[in-house]
């Protein structure tokens, strides 16, 4: 694993663990609670540009880095989004995917029949953002092989994130026109879906999550974030 640190709050340092290859990321006890602002989109950011290469499956039994008990896996809801992560049972920290980071900090929501619908006119099979696995549209609304429902990026959360980095008083400006171009996407995607054959290409290669983020990273760049 890979090591990088992260501003928290009142100006301390969290250091965290990922792997890229099978995405995902280790924090030791409490850590992904004490994240800035800042740091969750910094976080995100990383999540886009690592998660664009393939996912190497996890391995059956999963072991803590610090004491090397195996990991328990653990179901957990926030809101209404219910997520999984793998635990230390001796408290040293959790385990958990990008995939399911993104669920528990609510950037991902399940689509609902009209935007299935509206998925099916563009295109017929697209993989799982969650195991990559392929999924027929014309039969399934979920994935068979590791059940997860078909998804896609939050854009009403990835605004409320770009303004809270904003109102974190970062020293590098935000653009102003930021929020405004957010909303305008955000409306394009709710009510029928990009017309950007960008964004079909990467959604039926790598999943609407990782098209979703693939739009809020040139929104980024645009921006200078």
């Amino acid at each position: 694993m890979a090591s990088m640190s992260l501003d928290g709050h009142s100006g301390t340092t969290i250091p965290i663990d990922f792997c890229s290859s099978c995405q995902a990321i280790w924090f030791d006890r409490h850590e992904d609670l004490q994240l800035s602002p800042a740091s969750t989109l910094k976080l995100f950011k990383l999540i886009g540009e690592r998660s664009a290469s393939g996912k190497t499956p996890l391995a059956k039994v999963l072991r803590c880095p610090r004491c090397a008990a195996r990991l328990l896996p653990t179901h957990d809801r926030q809101r209404n989004t219910p997520f999984q992560y793998w635990r230390c049972d001796h408290e040293h920290g959790r385990f958990i995917t990008f995939f399911e980071f993104l669920r528990e900090k609510s950037f991902i929501r399940q689509l609902s029949p009209q935007q299935l619908a509206d998925l099916r006119q563009n295109v017929q099979t697209i993989n799982c953002s969650n195991c990559g696995a392929p999924i027929d549209l014309s039969t399934a609304s979920t994935c068979t092989h590791c059940g997860s429902p078909i998804s896609m990026l939050d854009m009403k959360q990835a605004e409320e994130m770009v303004n809270q980095l904003k109102r974190a008083a970062e020293p590098r400006p935000i653009d102003p026109s930021l929020p405004l171009e957010l909303a305008r996407v955000r409306a394009d995607v709710e009510a029928l879906f990009p017309s950007d054959t960008d964004y079909w290409k990467d959604a039926s290669s790598s999943g609407l999550v990782q098209a979703g983020i693939g739009v809020v990273l040139k929104w980024l760049s645009r921006a200078g974030g």
